[in-house]
């Protein structure tokens, strides 16, 4: 699988962590009056989709840079790749 890295160009997954939901983007909010409850979600629920799914992967043998993918996970088609910092801030959080 190729991922097209936004800054390096096309680079062989194998140089990359798959490191789960890009969810985890989306921190809760710790003073809520829910935390606990949305810290567990956050921190050990899952979903396991078929189909189009943002995902976090770490570029780990080269520039350490952290990516959102937009895969296919039935076909591994990628359909977008961006810097996870960039969909940070869009979302209104501070990278």
């Amino acid at each position: 699988m190729i991922i097209d890295h936004p800054l390096l160009g096309p680079r062989d997954s194998a140089e990359f962590t798959y490191m789960g939901d890009a969810k985890l983007i989306d921190r809760p909010d710790w003073q809520s009056e829910t935390a606990a409850r949305d810290f567990y979600e956050y921190g050990y629920l899952r979903d396991n989709p078929a189909g189009w799914h943002e995902e976090l992967w770490f570029h780990e043998a080269g520039d350490r840079s952290w990516l959102v993918v937009t895969r296919n996970t039935l076909t591994h088609e990628i359909r977008k790749v961006e810097l996870a910092r960039d969909v940070a801030r869009s979302r209104g959080r501070s990278a």
